[in-house]
């Protein structure tokens, strides 16, 4: 599985960003990892269907147990927590990881699903 728009991140050199509308159309095809806080996930911005939140406080702890079936796309409000957990993955050998360009700011903006 490969994404056809993916982008230098600008904060992180070794992050690969993608847009909200590509991770909406390979949702089944890949694993989507919400770092953002509790509240966060379950407040005014929602969330992406079938992702699952692990608090970038926590990452750390379980980054070596993350579904590896599938690429991994890392989420957040608005792209830079979720930019710094790509570059964490990469950094313990999870290579085919992206970031979500923009975060869920940029996802409502796109009128994308959220729960």
């Amino acid at each position: 599985m490969s994404f056809n728009n993916v982008t230098d991140n600008p904060h992180f050199l070794e992050v690969k960003d993608v847009t909200p509308e590509e991770v909406w159309e390979n949702r089944e095809k890949i694993n989507i990892i919400d770092v953002r806080s509790e509240d966060e996930f379950t407040g005014e911005l929602g969330h992406i269907p079938g992702a699952k939140l692990i608090v970038l406080d926590r990452l750390d702890t379980c980054i070596k147990d993350l579904p590896q079936d599938k690429p991994i796309v890392f989420i957040c409000r608005s792209g830079m927590r979720s930019a710094k957990a790509t570059k964490m993955a990469i950094d313990a050998g999870l290579n085919d990881t992206y970031n979500m360009k923009g975060g869920m700011l940029a996802w409502n903006e796109n009128d994308l699903e959220t729960e």
